[in-house]
């Protein structure tokens, strides 16, 4: 039975090896001794196992060799059937027949045996026959012959069975292979909807921890502002009852005062009528004492007058200065006129003498000339005349006028003297008020001595207490702060976050620039709190805003700095920029660190300065050497030098070129619009096109009007920001802005004209939807970039500004509204498509090719996709770096 299984791998090997291409022969012929030996083996097991079973007696006891030959068996069964189909193997031998079934092994049938080929009879010579019976052979001939018809007929019947038997086997098998590849392909497709699933679920996990995670970050943020809120509730209530308390206090120190003039009225009403003789003494102090009152109301009236005469002193004295002030610009007018008007006279005498010379030269050349020039002569005298009389009633006019203003000079200058000799006398007898109703006021301040005391210690004791909790808000600002950094920390180091994808270097380094600037603020600010703290006019408010300025500042620095590694040549250069840009963020948070009330609260007002100081320019240095690491990523032609660029000239130059760039698409738009309708486009196309070009031409309008509120906010920032220079000057100073808001200019009439020319391509069928969507996008980064670079020298509260975020917005609409118009175009060709392919009719066979088909398409186009996302960066960097033409 080893030999047997050693046959059946062997002949598997065999019908492997067979090769469409060829009629192996020496293949099957190897087949031949198999099928004999194989047989063979076969029937001397079958009688060696009836042999064992009747010997035996014991049917348990050979199971497994039972089953080992049944298995045997069928692969016999399999073997001849295969071999039975191979024609050259059937000319050469005949194939066995074995039963369905296994035959019994402990009854006494026999295996079937191989048909044998009829042996060829040699026909014995010839001898000489008897008289034939001619009937008899007639009737032998006719009986053979029937016997042979019916062998043939049985032998073709058997033949016929066989084949169906045959050929009912093979379509079993086919049915067999085909529900085997159905159920591989329904595990295959369950596997794929697992896998999807698992992935789902997995993503939704994510997205759910996430969720969570800021859910708990807003609810402790939440919590802990709650905390405070109620902390300041609960102080203000304390506050409050303390006011009560001080008020209680207070009324009942004038109750009981109150209760003791009442008394001491009594004591001296006894007094009075005990002690009569001191009655006019009495009287006479009395009436002392109210001529006091009376002095000491007439003084304070006097203090109050001798105040407002020193008051209408300083006003008057201001108003000395500024009369001199204005007599010197008169004077200096004055001046100035009469130089004028000498210039002018000279320039008139000089113009009046060489008429006169002319008119002497034209006199002579009118008597040389004749009568026949008389009166052309005349006309030129008069012409000269009447030049002559206006330039001296201009003369005289100017003369009058420069009259009029010395006379109204010389008023002036005396009533100036006049005011001042009233303005002296004034003083010194206010003066001599003021130092009478000082001493009274030194008296009445010595009594009050004893009570404001008590009084200041008590709201000294509330005023530091008030202090305490305003460090205590800052220090929780501070702390947000610190948070924040923290965050922007990890978001720049986390591969997930790719950054600000549309930031340039240009526009990057105007944020540095900001920082820079929000960090400086944020010092001065702390400066003026340290100074304000130990007054009553303490005032954080400044403080805290700078802070969150300085903070929000930096998360846009980190932003963009993440987004500008995208042009970065080499991973140095970009490492170098995101590790700037992390200890840019860890200088700033020492900075929020060491400004809290636990470090600078036992520092004296020097040191703390000092630690302030220190720690801002800890951050100027670290945003320096980021700014440092940007530059390397710009172009050297892009490069500029301040010192030789009039950078306003460019400025203005960019926004007006951006401004003709959006003004020729809308023409070049409205002429697409206005051409006329090809009539080989059906009434659908014609309904898309329209409909791009709308949405295109509301697109441009909405940038037009963001351009011109750009430029109107470019000018409001240089006019406010510039003071008493130039603004080629401030652009100088600013060279960082000014070179990122000349990108973003460039950036958007370059994305302009690439929207109007793939509009028209979509519409002459020579680009797709995709290079649509594309240049849309490009539209809506660049108009963000250069809202962007306008928002970072922005004034607060600017009205321009608010114009151009309102224009940005429009913009971003438009951009929205021509998206989707495409995404719909191209969901009604999707369908359309899915229309014509009906996966329902298909077969199954066709079905699986099909579905194949699209996988190796998907795989092909993911690898095209990242080929091509691969090419863009490349391109992205080559095309930055080599600049614009």
């Amino acid at each position: 039975m080893n030999l047997q299984d050693q046959i059946d791998q062997f002949q598997k090997l065999v019908f492997t090896t067979f090769r469409p291409s060829s009629n192996n022969e020496c293949r099957i012929a190897a087949l031949v001794p198999l099928v004999e030996e194989s047989y063979a083996i076969y029937k001397f097991a079958t009688s060696m196992l009836r042999a064992m079973h009747k010997r035996t007696n014991d049917p348990e006891g050979l199971v497994l060799l039972r089953q080992r030959y049944n298995a045997q068996h069928y692969a016999l069964i399999k073997f001849y059937y295969e071999c039975s189909n191979l024609k050259y193997l059937t000319s050469l031998i005949s194939v066995p027949k074995l039963p369905q079934d296994p035959p019994n092994l402990l009854g006494s049938d026999s295996p079937p045996m191989t048909p044998q080929r009829k042996p060829v009879v040699k026909e014995a010579p010839p001898q000489t026959p008897p008289e034939p019976d001619w009937a008899a052979q007639q009737r032998e001939i006719a009986k053979k012959q029937r016997e042979y018809e019916l062998e043939q007929n049985r032998l073709q019947q058997q033949r016929e069975m066989e084949q169906q038997q045959q050929q009912m086997e093979a379509l079993k098998l086919q049915q067999n292979f085909e529900e085997q590849q159905r159920q591989q392909m329904e595990r295959e497709r369950l596997q794929r909807e697992q896998l999807a699933r698992e992935q789902l679920q997995r993503q939704a996990e994510g997205r759910l921890a996430e969720l969570e995670r800021d859910v708990l970050t807003l609810r402790g943020q939440y919590e802990r502002d709650q905390m405070l809120i109620n902390q300041y509730d609960m102080r203000v209530k304390g506050l409050e009852q303390e006011m009560q308390l001080l008020n209680m206090n207070a009324q009942q120190q004038l109750a009981s005062k109150d209760s003791m003039i009442q008394s001491i009225q009594e004591q001296i009403n006894i007094w009075k009528s005990k002690y009569e003789a001191l009655a006019k003494l009495y009287s006479q102090l009395r009436q002392e004492h109210l001529e006091l009152l009376t002095k000491f109301k007439a003084v304070q009236l006097k203090a109050n007058s001798a105040q407002e005469a020193v008051d209408k002193m300083e006003k008057m004295q201001k108003e000395i200065k500024d009369k001199n002030l204005q007599m010197a610009d008169m004077v200096r007018e004055r001046d100035r006129a009469r130089n004028e008007l000498l210039r002018w006279q000279n320039t008139q005498n000089d113009e009046i003498a060489r008429l006169k010379r002319d008119l002497e030269m034209a006199n002579g050349r009118v008597e040389d000339l004749g009568r026949s020039k008389s009166s052309e002569v005349g006309a030129m005298v008069a012409k000269f005349n009447k030049e002559k009389q206006d330039l001296e009633d201009l003369a005289n006019r100017r003369q009058r006028e420069i009259d009029s203003l010395l006379r109204q000079v010389d008023d002036q200058r005396a009533e100036i003297e006049r005011m001042q000799i009233e303005n002296e006398e004034e003083k010194a007898v206010l003066e001599s008020g003021l130092d009478e109703t000082l001493l009274e006021l030194a008296k009445l301040k010595e009594n009050q001595g004893e009570q404001s005391s008590v009084l200041q210690g008590r709201l000294d004791t509330m005023m530091s207490a008030h202090k305490r909790k305003l460090q205590q808000i800052l220090d929780s600002i501070l702390e947000t702060c610190v948070s924040k950094v923290e965050e922007c920390i990890y978001n720049l180091e986390t591969p997930t976050q790719l950054g600000n994808q549309t930031a340039t270097p240009e526009f990057t380094l105007s944020m540095v620039e900001k920082a820079q600037t929000a960090s400086t603020e944020f010092e001065l600010a702390l400066m003026q709190y340290l100074r304000t703290s130990t007054t009553n006019d303490v005032n954080q408010i400044e403080a805290i805003k700078a802070a969150l300025t300085l903070s929000q500042t930096l998360a846009d620095v980190l932003d963009n700095s993440k987004g500008i590694t995208r042009l970065a040549k080499k991973d140095e250069d970009a490492e170098d920029i995101v590790r700037q840009g992390r200890n840019s963020a860890q200088a700033t948070q020492e900075f929020f660190t060491n400004v809290m009330s636990a470090h600078l609260g036992g520092l004296s007002p020097e040191r703390a300065i000092t630690t302030i100081t220190r720690a801002n320019e800890n951050v100027q240095s670290a945003f320096e050497r980021l700014a440092r690491s940007s530059e390397k990523l710009i172009p050297k032609n892009n490069l500029m030098d301040p010192s030789k660029l009039d950078l306003g000239d460019m400025v203005e130059m960019e926004m007006g070129n951006a401004a003709r760039t959006i003004e020729e698409a809308t023409a070049r738009l409205q002429a697409l619009m206005a051409k006329p309708k090809n009539d080989g486009l059906s009434a659908i196309e014609l309904q898309v096109n329209a409909s791009i070009l709308e949405s295109a031409m509301a697109m441009m309008q909405a940038i037009g009007h963001l351009i011109k509120c750009a430029t109107i906010s470019q000018q409001e920032i240089v006019a406010q920001g510039r003071g008493s220079s130039t603004n080629a000057a401030f652009y100088k100073k600013n060279n960082r802005w000014t070179e990122g808001l000349i990108s973003a200019a460039k950036s958007v009439a370059m994305a302009t004209t690439l929207l109007v020319e793939t509009a028209d391509g979509v519409i002459s069928k020579t680009h797709s939807m995709e290079q649509l969507l594309v240049a849309s996008n490009e539209v809506a980064a660049a108009t963000a970039q250069l809202v962007a670079a306008s928002r970072v020298k922005a004034n607060f509260m600017s009205k321009a500004q608010d114009n151009l975020e309102r224009a940005s917005k429009a913009v971003t609409e438009a951009s929205r509204a021509l998206v989707r118009a495409v995404k719909a175009i191209m969901e009604r060709e999707m369908k359309q498509r899915e229309a014509e392919v009906d996966y329902q009719n298909m077969n199954a066979h066709e079905f699986k090719i099909k579905e194949m088909t699209q996988q190796v398409e998907i795989l092909k186009l993911e690898k095209e996709l990242t080929l091509a996302r691969r090419v863009l960066g490349e391109m992205r960097k080559v095309s930055y770096h080599q600049g614009d033409d």
